[in-house]
């Protein structure tokens, strides 16, 4: 029992490496836009590489830099961020205690905390490979992200035009493929999500980027009120 719980997760869960690594390829090519497009827009590339070190947050990212280019202030770009990124405390909420007791675990998780990772964990079937994914999904998202966005940084103009490659949708297809277990195996869950989801692309039109996703978790409102009544 002891030599396998010293084991690394690396070796004991090879599936949620392969799982994991499928995310880490959308964030790479993600990533190369986020670089690319901060510096083809006039910012150095110290900016989108100390910005994904520091705040590592793919959305909120591509909005301050947004802004930033857009003419706004530093200010204005921070502001925008953390509106988008406080949908991270509910994430932190369901985490929690997947990510640890201990403060090191804490303070280095919470800074892993992102979309993927916390859908990718809350997919497992156990508490133990809940922790496990969580880990390997979000250290090796963090790695890629980062170099990444260095290379799409450095490699600047020459990659053109990102918007025309398609990229915006590599996230959400990856998302969508994590969930889907989670939606056919309990009815509470596919409830909140249509649900969420309604919201979200009926308040699209009209808000910013980024703060549909706020909206959507008023879906969790009717988790589990139908086991819950009877």
């Amino acid at each position: 029992m002891r030599t396998a719980e010293r084991t690394p997760r690396l070796m004991r869960y090879p599936e949620l490496v392969r799982d994991a690594s499928l995310i880490w390829l959308a964030s790479g090519i993600v990533g190369v836009s986020f670089g690319a497009i901060a510096v083809t827009g006039g910012l150095p590339v110290w900016v989108p590489v100390v910005m994904s070190l520091v705040v590592y947050a793919g959305a909120s990212q591509f909005s301050a830099v947004g802004v930033l280019l857009a003419g706004g202030g530093p200010v204005a770009a921070a502001a925008t961020g953390l509106l988008l990124n406080t949908r991270t405390a509910a994430f932190g909420l369901a985490i929690a205690d997947t990510i640890g007791r201990g403060r090191l675990a804490r303070l280095f998780g919470a800074h892993l905390v992102a979309d993927e990772t916390v859908a990718f964990a809350l997919a497992q079937p156990d508490p133990a490979r809940r922790r496990a994914a969580f880990w390997i999904c979000g250290v090796g998202l963090f790695v890629v992200w980062n170099t990444s966005v260095l290379a799409g940084a450095l490699a600047g103009s020459a990659l053109g035009d990102t918007g025309t490659y398609g990229l915006d949708a590599a996230f959400p297809a990856v998302l969508v493929a994590l969930v889907l277990p989670a939606l056919r195996k309990d009815s509470a869950v596919r409830r909140s999500a249509l649900l969420g989801a309604g919201l979200a692309l009926a308040v699209t039109p009209a808000v910013p980027a980024g703060v549909p996703v706020l909206v959507a978790l008023a879906g969790l409102a009717v988790f589990g009120r139908k086991d819950a009544a009877v």
